[in-house]
């Protein structure tokens, strides 16, 4: 569940983002086991991107960057959904896309950053690049008491998570407990939101199957540029918006539409900042269920 009743959290060149505070596990033991804290997702930054859908696009990172600097209370972490950079077949601009990226992003004041690749950045050369500015495609971390699982559906030109990425996140999920909480962190969702938009990942079906045993899991992912929540079971799907541009809403189209044309109010634009909350009052928002 969450609350979203806050819109306030970036207000930079006209940008509206969203603050929510996620009190996102059910269980209540789990819940009261975990100290507060709060991260920021910055999610399909697309660096290099030049054209109508964003004319600032150049110096749209750097301000959200400035804004996410001034907020009284500084993040735990933050991380990066994917799609940092814009996708080049040109092996050499895509590095230099990368290392430029990476050194607008050295300018936050919270040190603690995790990197996630998208299918711009990494699905033509299955990771190389990414790997060698970025790290590792898929990992886990724990913080204060919720264990972070990043998942890799984007080096595979597939959009497959893959045999051996499956059996490392079942190796990993075996050492957690029924009621441990659990974020799971991708580009692509793992659901099948739109298929034909390449909104979904192929074997993503079989992760969920392997997360449904724990109580308390919410998965966050960007790809789609907007905002949307989604049920798989107990399991709470949350799309960001992206930083740089919109995309078009589920439809009865074969092919996803172009970005829409920019709109000065940029609405459609922002990032998100979570708080992972061991009590408070939470709004459910609209969710479709599987």
């Amino acid at each position: 569940m969450l609350q979203a009743d806050r819109r306030d959290f970036l207000k930079l060149a006209g940008v509206a983002g969203v603050t929510f505070t996620a009190g996102l596990f059910p269980g209540r033991d789990a819940s009261a086991q975990a100290a507060d804290f709060h991260f920021v997702q910055f999610s399909d930054t697309h660096w290099g991107y030049k054209g109508p859908a964003n004319p600032d696009a150049e110096h749209t990172l750097e301000k959200a960057i400035e804004t996410v600097n001034g907020l009284a209370k500084q993040p735990d972490f933050i991380v990066f959904t994917g799609d940092l950079t814009h996708t080049t077949e040109d092996p050499k601009e895509r590095r230099a896309r990368m290392k430029r990226m990476r050194e607008i992003v050295g300018g936050l004041n919270v040190k603690d950053i995790r990197f996630m690749a998208g299918e711009h950045d990494a699905a033509l050369d299955k990771g190389e690049a990414y790997k060698e500015f970025f790290g590792d495609t898929h990992y886990t971390f724990d913080h204060k008491g919720v264990h972070f699982i990043a998942l890799d559906n984007v080096s595979d030109p597939g959009a497959k998570l893959g045999d051996d990425q499956l059996a490392w996140l079942a190796a990993d999920l075996k050492q957690r407990k029924p009621d441990d909480r659990i974020v799971v962190m991708t580009h692509r969702p793992l659901f099948d939101l739109q298929p034909s938009w390449d909104w979904t990942t192929a074997d993503g079906a079989k992760a969920i199957d392997l997360l449904m045993p724990y109580q308390n899991v919410v998965v966050f992912y960007g790809h789609i540029h907007q905002e949307h929540h989604h049920m798989t079971g107990h399991i709470a799907h949350h799309a960001a918006k992206s930083l740089i541009f919109p995309q078009a809403t589920p439809g009865p189209q074969p092919r996803r539409p172009p970005p829409p044309p920019y709109d000065a109010s940029q609405k459609g634009m922002g990032t998100r900042d979570i708080t992972m909350a061991k009590s408070a009052t939470f709004v459910e928002l609209p969710v479709t269920r599987a």
